[in-house]
């Protein structure tokens, strides 16, 4: 149905749409969803929510299990004029309560099978709980929301919402070890698929390998909206799985993924010219693609890794070129419309080509700013709106922008951000442990393995599987650290700072072994 109310996200979706008939997801399971089960479901979702008493603004708090339906939830949540708000599948009740108690969603929906231990967290926060649940749930469960959007109706009006209207709130990890949430307005998210549409060339001929997750801006705002804006389709896979993907590609013509997916796929027997002579692009993101990759894939497939530069709180940034060369090492140029410049990081003050500094951005693919805290925002936008993006690099003389680290200790590990701090908190508090320091290592798999360099307290000695145990309950998986070293003391300067960059140095052949 055409709505006379205009959604700014959704309207362009829908006015890019192809044919009512046009293949939008090919499933597992072997159904063919088409893009007029997009509109038709994705009102549906939306008629739900109203009916829950979601008005304009409120937030949709979401941790399911990949799904069209959780897609189409996430549409439905955009076209109910909602805030939608995913939450990664290995988050722990007591990392969910966090989230929900800080962006107070007036409806939280999970899997049906989670249902009962997050229950008591859903309240304490005055979340109404909802379930939706896979095809391939163990229990067979489609849940209360599911329920509820099959006996909806399609025909939906969609609420209007302007374009610094807020779409989305993405969490990311602080220093502090407290998450913030990114406010992602409308067109922070249409304006930044219109530009990777027309960078990567994506049209209706195209279909998409979508093996990523959906809980962050790579799977679900990067990949899901570049479809949506093309016309294009692609081919749903639960998660990544190298023999799944390997066997796709002779129906598909592109494939976005992170460092970890080309390594995996190094490893297959059944990558080759002949199995991507299908494929026409392979984009990696999230983390830092090794030179020796690209170069390897290059070699076995005849196809150049096109390597791009993205973070939660503003989408994508740059991309290497899809005509011309493509710098294995480097992310590329800067989008059009967004502008990057490097600064000296204490003044601001830019600096020339080659030299070091701190990456800034700004341009309508840039956040609105923190949730509900107007201190951290504007601490981290200068005063001529370039946004600080805390990581270091530099413009070499020929324009690419090079990643050569992070400030702030951040560690990439598998495409996910962890903030040491979060980790050391938990470790610290564990008993027989003096105190620790998280670092990330260089991982051929993960990019960087998170690492714990932990001081037992006087009279205690803690083992490295006993801290790792103590942990699991505490952590989602992609936290907990790979390694525990147990040492006597931390390496300190004269202020009594401990010297990360000494133990990163020390330790950085740790998993080379």
């Amino acid at each position: 149905m055409t709505s006379s109310a205009r959604n700014h996200l959704f309207a362009e979706i829908r006015a890019r749409m192809p044919a009512p008939d046009a293949p939008f997801a090919y499933l597992p399971d072997g159904r063919l969803y088409r893009y007029a089960d997009v509109e038709a479901v994705s009102a549906r979702f939306a008629a739900a929510l109203v009916a829950l008493g979601v008005k304009p603004g409120d937030r949709v708090a979401v941790q399911v299990e990949k799904s069209i339906e959780a897609l189409m939830l996430y549409l439905g949540a955009v076209r109910a004029g909602a805030v939608f708000l995913p939450l990664n599948t290995a988050y722990t009740p007591a990392e969910i309560a966090y989230f929900l108690g800080d962006a107070e969603p007036a409806v939280f929906v999970c899997d049906p099978g989670r249902a009962e231990a997050l229950a008591p967290v859903a309240r304490e926060a005055g979340a109404r709980l909802e379930t939706l649940g896979a095809p391939a749930s163990p229990d067979g469960a489609a849940g209360t929301l599911s329920d509820r959007a099959l006996a909806a109706s399609p025909d939906f009006a969609d609420v209007a919402r302007a374009p610094d209207d807020l779409a989305a709130i993405l969490y990311t990890s602080g220093t502090t070890g407290r998450s913030k949430g990114a406010m992602l307005t409308h067109e922070n998210l249409a304006s930044n698929a219109r530009v990777l549409v027309e960078t990567w060339r994506f049209t209706k001929a195209d279909v998409l390998i979508h093996a990523l997750p959906i809980f962050h801006t790579h799977g679900l705002f990067v990949a899901t909206n570049v479809i949506l804006f093309s016309g294009a389709a692609m081919i749903l896979q639960p998660k990544f799985d190298a023999d799944a993907v390997i066997a796709a590609l002779p129906a598909a013509t592109c494939l976005m993924g992170v460092p970890t997916f080309y390594v995996r796929l190094l490893d297959h027997p059944g990558l080759d010219a002949k199995a991507t002579a299908h494929m026409r692009l392979f984009i990696s993101g999230s983390a830092p693609l090794l030179a020796e990759t690209h170069r390897a894939f290059r070699a076995r497939t005849g196809h150049a890794i096109l390597e791009r530069y993205g973070m939660t709180e503003t989408n994508m940034n740059t991309s290497n070129p899809y005509d011309g060369e493509r710098i294995a090492g480097t992310v590329g140029f800067p989008l059009p419309g967004t502008a990057l410049r490097v600064t000296e990081p204490e003044t601001g003050s830019p600096l020339a080509p080659e030299e070091i500094g701190m990456i800034e951005v700004r341009g309508p693919n840039v956040f609105k700013g923190y949730w509900r805290n107007p201190e951290k925002t504007a601490a981290e936008f200068r005063a001529d709106g370039f946004f600080i993006t805390g990581d270091l690099g530099k413009i070499d003389a020929r324009g690419y922008v090079h990643i050569v680290g992070r400030g702030k200790d951040l560690i990439i590990t598998g495409g996910y951000n962890v903030y040491p701090k979060e980790i050391e908190g938990e470790i610290d508090a564990l008993p027989g442990i003096g105190e620790s320091a998280v670092i990330g290592l260089p991982h051929k798999d993960f990019g960087e393995g998170v690492t714990a360099v932990v001081v037992p307290a006087k009279g205690a000695s803690p083992s490295e599987a006993a801290i790792l145990a103590a942990l699991e309950a505490r952590l989602a998986k992609f936290k907990l650290p790979k390694r525990v070293i147990l040492v006597p003391e931390l390496p300190r300067n004269s202020m009594g700072k401990v010297q990360k960059n000494v133990l990163r140095e020390t330790y950085k052949d740790l998993y080379a072994r």
